[in-house]
């Protein structure tokens, strides 16, 4: 048998060049299930056959280009080797149209599997987190705060994990990098809170990012969220549940022996106790948060625990603390004494209780504000919500919360005035001061 009788399927082929260019409306076989379909001014190729599943089907072998002779004769003989080749699947029990099916699916996985390559080597740690930061953070934060909440990332997020795609980082390698924080880097970038509260931070601000990615399906889990558990695990800190704290008793007596003490370092540890005030909240105090004349301090929301401006009702003895600062610098209350318009490290008041030798028998943390709250209770010197509201817990109870919105402002500057008068006693009687009784 001749190869041109082969290619047509055991039929002489009966078309050539000159009849393919001049052909006019409808079908024209070529011999073996090849056919040449003109509709109007348009032409294809058509292969006829009969499936393994002995349904009749045609398919198309695209468009046949015939302007000119030579052009026809060259789309006849493409044609007919694409028909050879449909003819070899079909003899191999193939149906032609679904193996076609076949690699069109398989063509378009292959595509998009790429295609989710590229973005997750595109979408690495450090992108996703700039993008929620852009998104949400700077919409939504003083510009001073979103800028150090991306640094605090920047900074110590380890390179290997921060520039990795984001759905390669796992669990285990994350918290290994937190567990690498050190207090040098801590004080240099988050404010002199303690190492722990520094990877608390870090890791909310990860869990944020990720739960973001998840939601844009950048990633497939959150192994900041998988590791909140294992970062308290062992933690000396957190199975004890508080720190060191003074017997309020005791809070006159060193209250002088502090107001005795020289040094800003001295004047930050009063003023924080009398205010309730976190290290971080009083160490960075700035002249514009005050208003001397009606004796207020607003802590903004960036540097609260809560995230929200907290209003602090001033006594007498603040106020007096504060003007005494007045002229130390322009910026901030409580400036370094080492380094000019920068704040004092948060190792200042704990020297100063070094040296009046307390320090194996109360933190700053728990001077400031377990004894307070604790000679607040017990005394029963105001409602209990007042005073959480002057150590400005946040509510656990949502429900509670959304209702009680309340900020007890004459009873929070009552009860500081009152604490205030306590230390300022010669003597520690333990006196009650109920509001209640009253």
């Amino acid at each position: 048998m001749s190869d041109t009788k082969k290619r047509s399927g055991g039929r002489l082929p009966k078309l050539a060049a000159r009849q393919v260019h001049a052909a006019s409306a409808g079908d024209h076989g070529d011999g073996g299930g090849l056919i040449l379909r003109v509709r109007a001014d348009s032409a294809i190729w058509v292969f006829r056959y009969t499936a393994p599943s002995a349904r009749r089907r045609e398919m198309g072998l695209g468009i046949a280009p015939r302007q000119s002779v030579a052009q026809a004769g060259a789309s006849l003989t493409g044609a007919r080797e694409l028909a050879d080749k449909v003819r070899k699947l079909l003899s191999g029990g193939v149906d032609p149209l679904d193996e076609r099916d076949r690699t069109r699916q398989a063509a378009a996985e292959a595509e998009a599997a790429a295609k989710a390559e590229r973005a997750r080597e595109t979408w690495t740690l450090a992108r996703c987190a700039r993008d929620y930061h852009e998104r949400v953070i700077e919409r939504t934060r003083t510009p001073k705060h979103a800028a150090q909440w991306i640094s605090s990332l920047e900074n110590h997020i380890p390179a290997a994990i921060w520039h990795a795609p984001i759905a390669d980082v796992k669990a285990p390698e994350l918290l290994a990098a937190l567990s690498s924080v050190t207090p040098h880097e801590h004080a240099r970038n988050l404010k002199g809170e303690t190492v722990p509260e520094t990877v608390r931070r870090i890791r909310q601000r990860i869990d944020a990012v990720f739960e973001d990615a998840v939601f844009h399906e950048r990633a497939a889990t959150n192994p900041a969220a998988a590791i909140r558990r294992k970062m308290t695990e062992g933690s000396k800190r957190e199975r004890k549940g508080k720190l060191a704290a003074l017997a309020y008793a005791e809070a006159p007596a060193f209250a002088q022996r502090l107001r005795a003490a020289e040094g800003t370092a001295a004047r930050t540890l009063e003023f924080a106790i009398l205010t309730a005030a976190r290290t971080s909240e009083a160490i960075y105090a700035e002249w514009r948060e005050v208003d001397l004349d009606a004796a207020t301090w607003t802590v903004p929301g960036e540097r609260m625990k809560a995230g929200e401006d907290h209003v602090v009702y001033l006594s007498a003895r603040a106020v007096e603390i504060l003007r005494g600062q007045i002229g130390h610098d322009a910026r901030l209350i409580f400036p370094s004494t080492m380094r000019e318009g920068e704040p004092q490290s948060n190792m200042a008041m704990l020297a100063v209780l070094d040296r009046l030798g307390m320090r194996e028998r109360t933190t700053v943390h728990g001077l400031c504000r377990a004894t307070f709250s604790t000679w607040a209770n017990e005394t029963g010197a105001a409602r209990s919500d007042a005073v959480e509201a002057c150590l400005a817990h946040k509510e656990s109870d949502r429900i509670r919360a959304s209702y009680n919105r309340a900020d007890f402002a004459t009873e929070r500057r009552d009860l500081l005035a009152k604490w205030a008068e306590f230390r300022a006693r010669p003597a520690a009687p333990v006196i009650a001061l109920s509001a209640r009784a009253a």
